[in-house]
C-alpha cells in the first residue's frame, strides 16, 4: 500500500493510474468471472462487487479532478484530507471483496478480480497473493498466469515471469496481450532471458521480436503494438535499419490520426538520417507540424544539417531518445528492475 499512498499524495498522478488500470483489467476479470462462476446468485453478487469496484475508482478520479480544479483557484481541501477520504472509500471496496470471499471462498474469479483491484490501487504484493489463490483454484485460466507474469516481471524473479507468460500463451494462444507482455519482458531483461534460455544477446532480441510479431499477427491494426515493436529496434546494435524502417512504415499504415502519423515521421526521419537518405528524412520532418513533436523535429533538423555538412553517414545515437522505449536495465513502466515493463491484461 505504500506505493499507492505515494501516488495519492502526489494527487495528479492518480487519475491516470486508476483509470488506465481499470480499463486494462476489466475484460480479463469479467471474462474469467463469467467462465468460472456457475451459481447465478454467486455471479450476481460478484458482478455487483466489481461494479462497485469500478464506481469507487471513477468516483476517486472525479474527486481528484475536482479538487485540482478548486486548488487552481486557491480553494479545495488539503492533500491530507483528500487522501483520508480516498483511503476510506477504497476500504469499502476491500470490505466488499473480503465479505464476498468469506461467503464464496472457492470462487477463483473473485480472487482474480480482487487482485486486479489491489493492483489498480498500488497494493501489488496483495494483488499477487490474490492471483496465487485464483491460480490454485483455476490453473487453466490464462488471465491469472498473465497477471502473475506482470507481477514477477516487476518484482522478480524474472524467470517466473517468462514461465508464467508462456503458460498463459499455452492456455490461450490467440490473445495478443500475452505475447506482447512476454516480448517486452524478454527485451527489457535481456541478461536474464539469455541465461534462462541459454541464448546470446542477438538471439534474445530475435526472440523478443518474434513474440511482438506474433502479437501483431493477432492484432494487426493495433498502432501502439506496432510502435512498441518498432521502438525495440533502437536497443539493437548494430541497428537493423531496414527492418526498423519496415516496422515504422507499417505503424504509419495503421495510424489513426495526424498526431500519430507525425510521430511516426519523426522516427522515419531519424532512421533515414542514419542511413544517409537525407532528402527523404527532410520530407518527413517537413510534414511534422504539431507542437508535441516540435522540439524533436528541430533537434533532428540540426543533426541533419550537421551530417550533410560533414558528409558522414555515421549512425546518430540518442541515449533514451524514445519517450516510450525503456533503456536497458530499466523497466518501461508506469504499470510496472526499478519500475516494470508496460504490462497489460487483455
Amino acid at each position: 500500500m505504500n506505493r499507492f499512498l505515494t501516488v495519492i499524495l502526489s494527487v495528479a498522478l492518480f487519475t491516470g493510474v486508476a483509470s488506465a488500470a481499470t480499463n486494462l483489467t476489466e475484460q480479463a476479470v469479467g471474462d474469467a468471472a463469467s467462465a468460472s462462476t456457475t451459481n447465478s446468485m454467486e455471479q450476481d453478487e460478484l458482478d455487483k462487487v466489481m461494479r462497485d469496484d469500478d464506481a469507487a475508482l471513477d468516483e476517486i478520479n472525479r474527486w481528484i479532478e475536482e479538487n485540482n480544479a478548486f486548488a487552481a483557484r486557491g480553494a479545495g481541501e488539503s492533500k491530507q484530507e483528500l487522501n483520508k477520504r480516498i483511503l476510506a472509500r477504497l476500504q469499502t471496496v476491500r470490505d466488499e471483496y473480503d465479505g464476498y470471499l468469506k461467503r464464496y471462498p472457492t470462487n477463483a474469479a473473485a480472487y482474480l478480480a480482487y487482485g486486479s483491484y489491489l493492483d489498480n490501487i498500488g497494493d501489488e504484493d496483495g494483488a499477487c497473493g490474490q492471483y496465487e489463490k485464483s491460480r490454485q483454484l483455476d490453473p487453466k485460466n490464462p488471465a491469472v498466469w498473465n497477471n502473475l507474469g506482470n507481477y514477477y516481471g516487476e518484482h522478480g524473479p524474472t524467470t517466473n515471469a517468462f514461465a508464467d507468460y508462456q503458460k498463459a500463451i499455452d492456455l490461450d494462444p490467440t490473445e495478443p496481450v500475452y505475447y506482447e507482455n512476454f516480448a517486452t519482458t524478454v527485451f527489457l531483461y535481456r541478461k536474464d532471458a539469455g541465461e534462462f534460455y541459454s541464448i546470446n544477446e542477438a538471439q534474445v532480441f530475435d526472440k523478443s521480436l518474434a513474440l511482438y510479431r506474433k502479437a501483431i499477427q493477432l492484432d494487426p491494426k493495433n498502432f501502439t503494438l506496432w510502435t512498441d515493436y518498432a521502438e525495440s529496434y533502437y536497443g539493437i546494435r548494430p541497428l537493423r535499419t531496414n527492418d526498423a524502417l519496415m516496422a515504422w512504415t507499417n505503424a504509419l499504415n495503421v495510424a489513426d490520426n495526424e498526431l500519430e502519423r507525425e510521430g511516426v515521421y519523426i522516427h522515419l526521419a531519424r532512421l533515414k538520417i542514419a542511413a544517409g537518405r537525407y532528402s527523404e528524412a527532410q520530407a518527413h520532418l517537413d510534414a511534422v507540424t504539431n507542437a508535441v513533436d516540435a522540439a524533436m523535429r528541430d533537434r533532428l533538423e540540426r543533426n541533419l544539417r550537421e551530417r550533410k555538412k560533414a558528409g558522414t553517414n555515421a549512425e546518430p545515437y540518442f541515449p533514451n531518445w524514445s519517450t516510450n522505449a525503456a533503456p536497458a536495465g530499466t523497466n518501461g513502466l508506469t504499470g510496472s528492475a526499478d519500475a516494470s515493463p508496460s504490462q497489460k491484461t487483455p
